[in-house]
């Protein structure tokens, strides 16, 4: 008996004085923390006809405005929207798994008119055309490239950094634009 407990406690420590080094994964972080950096900011041109006052466009754009993801997000999106992020040139088959699509929030951060929940970390975008556009303080070149990276004007911005990251394609950056800028 006493020669099985010797043996079960030698054994037993061997297997915690075992090197297990090999085995134990070491990535790289310096390579992980590169792939996660955002890209360099960028400068992006207003593509001609962004800004509309198409009814479709504008609901889109109040769509994505108000609501954070297509799973949880308020009511049907309209038409042109969806509540599932289909990746571009991905086949998907009957019973795959398609993630929700990411929405805007913009409503956490920005009040415009008739906002729920408005947010008052971001400038009030309340009247917008009336008071930027209309006075020519700014253009609408200026709302579409900050709407898609406000790096450009401000490297300390908080916004999200929406085309570069491909969060948004630029027709969805047009329809929140054009939601902006649309009388409410």
């Amino acid at each position: 008996m006493k020669k099985t407990v010797m043996i079960s406690l030698l054994v037993g420590v061997s297997l915690f004085a075992t090197d297990y080094s090999k085995v134990i994964e070491h990535p790289n972080a310096s390579k992980i923390i590169e792939k996660d950096l955002l890209a360099p900011p960028k400068v992006f041109n207003i593509p001609n006809g962004c800004i509309t006052t198409n009814a479709d466009a504008i609901a889109r754009g109040a769509y994505i405005f108000h609501n954070l993801n297509g799973k949880k997000a308020k009511k049907n999106p309209p038409k042109g929207l969806s509540r599932k992020q289909m990746k571009p040139g991905k086949t998907y088959l009957p019973g795959d798994k398609i993630p929700a699509k990411q929405y805007g929030n913009c409503v956490a951060c920005h009040n415009i008119e008739g906002a729920r929940g408005a947010g008052n970390i971001g400038p009030d975008l309340t009247h917008y055309k009336k008071h930027f556009i209309d006075t020519h303080a700014r253009d609408y070149q200026f709302v579409y490239q900050k709407i898609a990276d406000a790096r450009i004007d401000n490297p300390n911005t908080h916004m999200t950094i929406n085309l570069t990251t491909k969060l948004f394609t630029p027709r969805e950056i047009c329809d929140i634009a054009s939601y902006i800028v649309a009388p409410k």
